[in-house]
């Protein structure tokens, strides 16, 4: 399996060109600009990355969004698939941009009516989450939008979530990709060939 990680500002046939790279590092610039640390949350030693100051600006949320509709795009996906919480605020206004669905993976109970459900383990115990039974069709290709990809556990349960609906993957997507922390690894086997895009590494 060969590893592939591309840019928002690659072109279209994923080699990024002298403009592309230029675009990417100013688009990098630009929204870790708008990302505070808080240190000590939410537990002493914890260097959280918050990314309210993002949204907060018109500028920087709407780059964001541009690149997460143009990954949509160039993955050729149907709908988009949101993780809870904060996925949902980058996912749903990407698909608007993209021009195609939106659709919530949430943390269990939370969502009325037939549902799936996908248990994954965590550091200390176990989680759950589910999206709507009828929310994907057999062949929908699906890009996976979340802010941060910490140990990845979320976003590998949500890859299952999705091929067991019958639809395809067409990748992960996120704002910032924590590598210490290895997510990137415990992702691989569960996308096959599909892509991991981070806008941004630390």
């Amino acid at each position: 399996m060969t590893e592939t990680t591309r840019t928002a500002a690659d072109s279209p046939d994923g080699r990024p060109d002298g403009s592309g790279a230029a675009a990417a590092e100013e688009l990098r610039t630009l929204l870790l600009s708008r990302i505070q640390d808080v240190p000590d949350y939410p537990q002493p030693g914890v260097m959280f990355k918050d990314i309210t100051p993002l949204l907060a600006d018109a500028t920087a949320f709407g780059a964001l969004t541009e690149a997460l509709a143009e990954l949509c795009v160039r993955h050729r996906a149907d709908k988009v698939v949101g993780l809870e919480a904060r996925g949902f605020i980058l996912a749903a206004p990407a698909a608007v941009r993209a021009g195609i669905g939106f659709v919530p993976v949430r943390k269990a109970g939370k969502l009325p009516g037939a549902t799936l459900g996908q248990a994954y383990e965590l550091e200390y115990g176990a989680a759950e989450i589910e999206i709507h039974a009828d929310a994907l069709e057999p062949g929908d290709r699906v890009l996976v939008i979340d802010d941060v990809l910490a140990t990845g556990g979320t976003a590998e349960a949500s890859l299952r979530l999705i091929r067991r609906a019958g639809a395809q993957i067409a990748g992960v997507a996120v704002l910032l990709e924590l590598g210490f922390l290895d997510g990137r690894g415990r992702l691989l086997a569960a996308l096959g060939s599909a892509p991991l895009e981070a806008l941004i590494t630390v």
